[in-house]
């Protein structure tokens, strides 16, 4: 009891199969244009062999090189961006998703001049930005997928309470749709920018606006 007790007592806990994870930071960028705060977003080099042509935030995996969740959004914001890390102030963290898959650390950043921007061809076609007031005032189309249990056919049903006939759990992710022009803006960018638009709101909601005009 004594080694298990030494063992646990300054443990800190985290996600469960997290090392199994791929981890991914994202900055969810602001700047200013004709007077206003907007969300700068870009869109994927058309070829790539991911998701080309997607809109999306600058990110990427985090490397075992940097330092934190937040030093890894920078350096991507930078490479694909054209910026050097002082050019990024962080404002702060949003919540972080989780899936089966990955784990994305969000982060807000503001970008205090936008001519400064020389985004990488490599990675990026091009960059447009929409005025927060517009996005805030958006609202988003949502439509529902669903997330089902498909064992393989030699699971080892005769193992389990129930066997094949196992009430396996279920459950549905929202998908968020936004559109600018003719852009649309999806997938884990949209999921990113509505936890965000929601973060604001409920501060406006205590506090009274804040945000918007940079006058």
């Amino acid at each position: 009891m004594d080694d298990i007790f030494r063992v646990l007592k300054d443990r800190n806990a985290s996600i469960m199969g997290s090392e199994n994870m791929h981890r991914f930071s994202v900055l969810l960028p602001l700047v200013e244009r004709d007077g206003e705060v907007s969300v700068l977003f870009e869109e994927r080099a058309h070829h790539l062999n991911r998701q080309p042509g997607e809109i999306c935030f600058p990110g990427g995996r985090i490397d075992p090189e940097d330092s934190n969740e937040l030093a890894a959004a920078i350096r991507e914001t930078c490479e694909e961006l054209g910026l050097e890390p002082d050019q990024i102030q962080p404002l702060g963290s949003l919540d972080y998703m989780v899936t089966p898959f990955l784990i994305v650390h969000p982060f807000v950043g503001w970008i205090a001049d936008y001519r400064k921007i020389r985004p990488n061809p490599d990675e990026v076609s091009s960059v447009f930005c929409v005025p927060l007031e517009v996005l805030r005032n958006s609202k988003p189309e949502v439509h529902t997928v669903d997330l089902k249990v498909m064992p393989p056919d030699d699971f080892p049903f005769q193992l389990i309470q129930g066997g094949r006939n196992y009430k396996w759990r279920s459950g549905k992710i929202p998908q968020f749709f936004y559109f600018h022009g003719d852009r649309i803006i999806w997938g884990m960018t949209a999921r990113i920018l509505h936890h965000f638009l929601e973060v604001i709101k409920n501060e406006d909601e205590k506090s009274g606006p804040y945000f918007g005009s940079t006058n």
